[in-house]
């Protein structure tokens, strides 16, 4: 699914819809360049799910964890990780997060789960764009669901 978001209010849009989609349980990877969008993509989400109070960029910390109904999302940013062996002191092993938010997945390599869901957010123009794609018959449900949303449809470029 292609979508063109023309401002920060389409890219909240995103979110919302994205929120009230969400499966019980998944991890979507956040990939973009700096300023495309991948932390209002995710405050949106979080916000929709009923994160009240400050929602921080876990740009420094590395990791923000947030109840949401049913379970703890996680927001992972791993722009500044060098190398996925960093990743060991935030015990992703034992993770029991229901919903994983990652923005700069592939600096991890394995070290991660899985995506369900990628959304590659980029700049065009005067705003952007979001390509999702399935990774897994969650994500695949997921994009299903958000393709039947009505609040998404002026936004779309290309079905799913």
């Amino acid at each position: 699914m292609l979508l063109q978001l023309a401002d920060t209010g389409m890219t909240e849009t995103l979110g919302r819809a994205l929120a009230a989609t969400r499966p019980p349980q998944a991890v979507v990877h956040l990939q973009g360049d700096l300023g495309a969008g991948k932390s209002t993509l995710a405050r949106a989400l979080l916000r929709a799910l009923g994160v009240e109070g400050a929602i921080r960029s876990p740009t420094y910390t590395l990791v923000e964890r947030y109840p949401i109904p049913a379970g703890e999302a996680w927001h992972l940013d791993l722009y500044r990780i060098g190398d996925a062996g960093e990743l060991d002191f935030l015990g992703l092993d034992d993770a029991i997060a229901t919903l994983w938010l990652v923005e700069w997945p592939e600096r991890a390599g394995s070290a991660l789960p899985a995506a369900d869901l990628r959304v590659e957010l980029g700049m065009t123009g005067s705003g952007r764009s979001a390509r999702l794609q399935a990774r897994s018959d969650i994500g695949r449900h997921w994009l299903a669901e958000l393709g039947a949303r009505s609040d998404l449809a002026d936004l779309a470029v290309q079905p799913v």
